[in-house]
């Protein structure tokens, strides 16, 4: 194996070195969290001196906010981050309002309907969906609140709040965060922040795994690079680093392909939009792994390898 998967997990901080919830996902710019449990877990993975209560303390203070980032998918970002980069890769409206007609949403126009999720959220706090779908009128069964919440992130005036007894809230921005967002008008400026901090965790990465995470389009990915102008950073490869990483890592997202790093790609990658949570030895998957009632189980694909301080750590992380 070269030092191209080595020195991205140095680059992804998999080497874990002190740090905050909040500075983590500052170093990546923004960590998946579809799956808010599996968000945590990327964090422990990349950082020592907190464990999950800290990680949910940052979200409470709006240190850290969940939203639309990347790809659509929803996104641990740091706050100050939020403008410059949801100017670039927020959810559109078209998606929206189409799934929203398919649902028998029907006239009316994309202000109406930002108005209407306007008035109902704000000095509401986190709200659940059911809660919102109450104040909307609005069924809370289907995906009608989902797409009207995409909406009002669309115009910067909502994002998710800290989850309450596992059910992920809406808040209102102006609530939540002081203001609205109001997003960096300068599309260069963003660009160049976004090839610039990209690199920062991905290095060595080119702009098609730039376009490739952040869902930008080529065109602007390109134009990113030679606006940065960074050259790649060739950081030391760590040695002997062992890492159970969760579902949807970053690490298994991060870039175009996975060739080198992941020989297995069926049993991480079934199809779906899963990608399961993997065993990482020496920067290459070498299995997977599963936890139920904090009873972890590994699988290898080949040869074991100790997993007991990991395994360790991940329980004491979650408490």
């Amino acid at each position: 194996m070269n030092d191209l998967w080595p020195a991205r997990a140095v680059s992804q901080l998999l080497h874990r070195p002190p740090g905050t919830p909040a500075g983590v996902v500052r170093h990546l710019l923004a960590v998946q969290a579809q799956d808010a449990r599996a968000a945590a877990l990327a964090l422990r993975a990349r950082g020592t001196g907190f464990h999950r209560t800290g990680v949910e303390s940052a979200l409470a203070e709006a240190e850290i906010v969940r939203a639309w980032g990347p790809r659509g998918t929803l996104h641990l970002i740091a706050a100050d981050d939020l403008p410059w980069l949801l100017s670039l890769v927020r959810p559109g409206v078209q998606n929206a309002m189409r799934r929203l007609r398919q649902l028998g949403v029907e006239g009316q126009t994309p202000e109406q309907l930002v108005n209407r999720v306007d008035r109902a959220m704000r000095d509401q706090g986190p709200l659940t969906k059911a809660e919102l779908a109450a104040r909307l009128n609005s069924s809370a069964h289907g995906q009608t609140v989902i797409h009207l919440a995409a909406l009002a992130a669309e115009k910067g005036l909502l994002v998710l709040g800290p989850n309450r007894d596992g059910k992920a809230t809406y808040v209102h921005t102006a609530d939540w965060l002081g203001a609205p967002l109001a997003f960096e008008p300068d599309r260069d400026k963003a660009l160049t922040e976004l090839a610039k901090r990209y690199l920062h965790a991905h290095s060595p990465a080119g702009p098609e795994d730039l376009a490739a995470w952040s869902g930008v389009s080529l065109g602007d990915a390109r134009r990113a690079w030679k606006l940065a102008q960074s050259p790649e950073r060739q950081p030391h490869p760590p040695a002997d680093l062992v890492r159970l990483l969760p579902a949807f890592d970053e690490y298994l997202l991060g870039w175009r392909n996975r060739e080198g790093m992941l020989s297995h790609v069926r049993e991480i990658h079934p199809g779906g939009g899963i990608i399961r949570p993997t065993i990482i030895v020496n920067a290459t998957v070498t299995g997977t792994w599963t936890i139920r009632q904090k009873q972890i189980t590994p699988t290898f694909f080949a040869e074991q390898v100790p997993l007991n301080d990991e395994i360790s750590d991940v329980q004491a992380f979650l408490g």
